[in-house]
């Protein structure tokens, strides 16, 4: 059995189904967590959603968690808060791939699952998070913080908080070679988001993949037909 953990898909579902099936050569025995950001920016949210709600029906262990995109849509969808993507044409590439015109009218079968969605999953090593934790917090309330765990850039990492597990996220991308110093550093807490969907930047471009028992990082590069997106600047 493998443990694999990935995030911020961001709408690059041929990248994730290559990663998946002829990178990994995932198992039914194996597991494979994500950590949130199925949706927005790149060309095939609804492909992506699709993928992996398929996945356990064909008898994978999958667990994915709430990113603060996912939790954008699902606002925008049921009227609970505004629209937040980066740009107009963003958001329109969101909505055509689902064939829509509104977030209201995205089949409810995708809403629920992203309702039902979790935002933390604890294994016996591992914490699993979105983007982090405001460890300036108190335990109880550190974990309770729904918005912080989908949006937090910046924290200081507390050892003691954790209960002897390390920390993975993502949330913020971040170049591949920084991401391969922290892994093999087995730093505690590591950020897993090598920026995919940013096909135009270099430096990312890949979908991370980290098999959590031999700490081997998969770096694969996005292999998405071209799509609209600007080069991400600092």
């Amino acid at each position: 059995m493998a443990r694999f953990v990935t995030t911020d898909i961001h709408g690059c579902a041929a990248t994730l189904r290559h990663t998946v099936e002829d990178v990994l050569h995932l198992r039914p025995t194996d597991e494979l967590y994500v950590l949130g950001d199925y949706l927005n920016k790149g060309p095939d949210s609804q492909g992506v959603l699709d993928y992996l709600m398929q996945l356990p029906q064909r008898g994978y262990q999958v667990l994915c968690l709430r990113g603060n995109h996912d939790q954008d849509l699902l606002d925008a969808a049921t009227d609970q808060g505004k629209v937040e993507w980066a740009s107009d044409p963003d958001y329109q590439l969101t909505l055509q791939s689902f064939g829509v015109t509104q977030p209201s009218e995205i089949p409810p079968e995708y809403l629920r699952w992203l309702a039902a969605l979790p935002f933390q999953h604890d294994l016996a090593d591992y914490t699993l998070v979105h983007a982090g934790f405001d460890f300036r917090q108190p335990p109880d309330k550190m974990r309770a913080d729904h918005h912080t765990m989908m949006t937090i850039k910046q924290f200081t990492f507390d050892a003691s908080r954790m209960q002897g597990r390390r920390l993975l996220h993502g949330h913020v991308p971040t170049p591949t070679a920084e991401v391969e110093r922290h892994v093999h550093n087995h730093q505690e807490s590591i950020g897993l988001d090598t920026g995919c969907v940013y096909r135009h930047n270099p430096e990312l471009a890949h979908l991370a993949v980290l098999e959590l028992d031999s700490l081997q990082l998969t770096l694969q590069p996005n292999v998405e037909e071209p799509y609209p997106i600007a080069v991400r600047k600092e």
